[in-house]
């Protein structure tokens, strides 16, 4: 805080001597002696003068001069710490990558390994609504489950698939799996954290844990004391001398590889502990980047707007009217949702100063309604869900900021051809802008998906034909006959529903055989 206190506007603390100025000035005016000493001979003057009542201690031109001093420091903006912006999102990404080699279906916690880590990406998806999350899938090859989207249900419906039987090559490579989840976050023009969900971590990782430029978490799954390793038909795998494979949770490792590399390292609990530790750790490596890397400073000079507030109170005559007065501002100047405090909030602030004022509480209804730069309007009406009329409200503006958030917002409204139009315009006036790229390319593929399912349906005819003629030639030749085996055996092929998991699988060995050519 010490290191980063600055001003924004400094060149307004050049303004400081004025207040000492005043007070000279008023000195010098309160000296009734010193201003008729040329005038009237000694002797008489002391005669003539008459002190005046000293009742009050605080002088006018004290109280002016302090409220001079704080309006001066309130409009040089001091500052200690960086804000993001508004028009980016502020969730943190995540990319979640499963350990899905053999020893993954030990069962020394209940019902598997495997399936307690599914549990918790169950755990940890609801605990993000909102957010960008990924999943990584990883054995003897790494393979990538979904890219990072906020669909919830996508997301646990194919976690829920999840299996060790999935994945083409037996073994253990964290090193392919990072490189992956480091790619997903690197297209996303973000740093964020990966989180591994595994029961070990073998030596030649650990160089590529160290090297990592994203937040990195290590859940732990097992236990020390082990377990043996199911097999698909029920039974229990076995290792090379025909032994029951039984495998244990390296605890100490673990935590060895946390103080290497500097990696975040826990353990898989019964409850929702380790959720809300992943969360928790997740957010704060968001946080920190965002403080590192934030273009903008939260400027806290409009917390002066109270004490400048009670020192003009005490501008006037003291007494009882000014001292139930100054209480009564207090009042009203802490309790926003009084219907008097409005009046009174317009005496101190502008509309758009309270709008900011709801806007950082997260009243984006409120703050709307008060902003009158469009800008803020539209980003308000977005962050409130009203994405049309954010649209209506930002159209005024022709910068890049403005319609990167119209693109948003037509993503939200699924105009993904409006969207494709608003990204490109941002990018004409703010060149290699890394959110807007992404954004781009998202609404690109929405807007081909869109096209490609319009082209899949088959168009109906617009009008009744005239007449209806039937061929009876060919009823009883060979052409003519159908087999009703093979017509419902093609229907029934055509409407049977593939599994997420027979996808992945298929998906994953064709991955796994071109990475072997």
């Amino acid at each position: 805080m010490i290191t980063d206190f600055h001003f924004i506007r400094p060149l307004l603390l050049f303004l400081l001597p004025l207040p000492v100025l005043i007070l000279w000035l008023a000195s010098r005016s309160g000296d009734v002696r010193s201003q008729w000493r040329g005038m009237i001979a000694p002797h008489l003057l002391d005669s003539l003068m008459v002190d005046g009542s000293k009742g009050s201690r605080i002088r006018p031109s004290w109280v002016l001069a302090g409220i001079l001093v704080a309006g001066i420091v309130g409009a040089a903006g001091p500052t200690w710490q960086r804000e993001p912006p508004p028009f980016v999102e502020d969730t943190a990404p995540l990319v979640i990558a499963v350990d899905l080699s053999q020893t993954m279906d030990a069962i020394d916690v209940t019902p598997s390994r495997i399936e307690r880590a599914k549990l918790k990406i169950r755990d940890i998806l609801d605990a993000r609504q909102g957010s960008r999350t990924a999943i990584v899938a990883y054995a003897g090859s790494a393979h990538l489950v979904l890219p990072p989207t906020e669909d919830t249900a996508l997301l646990e419906s194919y976690s829920d698939a999840l299996a060790t039987r999935l994945m083409p090559k037996p073994g253990k490579d964290t090193a392919a799996a990072l490189e992956l989840a480091d790619n997903l976050l690197e297209k996303e023009g973000a740093t964020g954290t990966i989180l591994l969900l595994t029961d070990g971590i073998e030596e030649a990782a650990s160089k590529a844990i160290e090297s990592n430029s994203n937040g990195m978490v290590i859940l732990g799954v097992g236990t020390s004391a082990g377990g043996p390793v199911k097999t698909p038909d029920g039974g229990f795998a076995s290792d090379a001398s025909g032994s029951r494979l039984f495998t244990k949770l390296d605890i100490a490792r673990l935590e060895e590889i946390g103080r290497e590399t500097g990696a975040d390292v826990a353990t898989v609990t019964d409850d929702d502990t380790d959720v809300r530790w992943i969360a928790e750790r997740v957010h704060s490596n968001f946080a920190q980047k965002q403080a590192k890397e934030g273009d903008r400073w939260h400027d806290l000079g409009w917390w002066l707007i109270v004490p400048l507030s009670i020192a003009l109170a005490l501008s006037f005559r003291s007494g009882w009217v000014v001292r139930t007065g100054v209480l009564l501002l207090a009042v009203h100047l802490f309790s926003p949702g009084s219907a008097r405090a409005e009046g009174l909030m317009d005496m101190w602030l502008t509309h758009d100063q309270q709008g900011r004022i709801a806007f950082e509480r997260g009243e984006f209804d409120a703050a709307a309604g008060h902003f009158i730069d469009p800008m803020w309007k539209g980003v308000a009406l977005y962050r409130a869900g009203k994405f049309q009329e954010a649209v209506d409200a930002l159209a005024a503006v022709e910068t890049a900021e403005s319609w990167y958030d119209q693109g948003n917002a037509f993503l939200h409204l699924g105009n993904y051809d409006e969207a494709v139009a608003a990204y490109g315009n941002a990018l004409e006036k703010r060149k290699d802008w890394r959110e807007a790229i992404a954004n781009l390319a998202i609404a690109q593929q929405l807007l081909n998906a869109q096209k490609e399912k319009q082209e899949e349906q088959p168009e109906q005819p617009s009008e009744a034909p005239d007449s209806v003629q039937f061929d009876d030639k060919g009823k009883q030749g060979k052409e003519g006959m159908i087999n009703v085996a093979e017509q419902t055996s093609e229907m029934w092929m055509k409407n049977i529903i593939v599994s997420p998991a027979d996808l992945m699988a298929r998906k994953f060995s064709i991955e796994a055989g071109r990475k072997a050519q």
